[in-house]
């Protein structure tokens, strides 16, 4: 088929149904925008996490709820044993 006569048979289809077109570039748009949306938020609260932890600092001690198991002997850290 020839190019020129499937643009004007593709013209006449958007000029035909006015509605259609309008709402399907809508969609897209939205839906674009949507996806941008939700990843700009995602990282920016990546940053917010990341500059949180870089703002405690290094000199932390980390406290682990149970208990742990050295030279085969399990030492509890429960109160109530």
């Amino acid at each position: 088929m020839n190019p020129i006569i499937g643009l004007k048979i593709a013209f006449r289809a958007l000029t035909r149904n006015g509605m259609r077109p309008g709402l399907t570039m809508l969609g897209i748009i939205i839906g674009v925008g949507a996806v941008i949306a939700m990843v700009a938020v995602g990282q920016g609260a990546k940053a917010q996490v990341e500059a949180q932890i870089v703002s405690i600092g290094s000199n932390m001690l980390m406290v682990y709820p149970g208990s742990t198991t050295q030279g085969g002997v399990r030492a509890s850290c429960d109160r109530n044993e």
